[in-house]
């Protein structure tokens, strides 16, 4: 089976690391410039109107800021 990759504009990241004692998520800020990236669809957790979940290494999230409109990002994912 062929793995399916949607291209996204991703910018700036927040890696979340889990929680600490207190269930409060831990987060890693990255600030980056907006680039061109092939995302694997099944990476893929969840989409908002400003954030992409995705998961990452070690069981590790990453909430990446992308551009584009929501709806027609919603309508490319539903094709795939």
């Amino acid at each position: 089976m062929s793995e399916k990759f949607i291209e996204l504009r991703l910018g700036s990241h927040m890696i979340s690391h889990g929680y600490d004692a207190k269930n409060k998520e831990i987060l890693e800020e990255v600030a980056s410039p907006f680039s061109r990236k092939l995302v694997a669809v099944s990476r893929i957790k969840s989409v908002s109107e400003k954030y992409i979940l995705t998961d990452y290494l070690d069981g590790r999230w990453v909430y990446w800021e992308y551009e584009g409109d929501f709806k027609i990002l919603k309508k490319k994912l539903t094709k795939i």
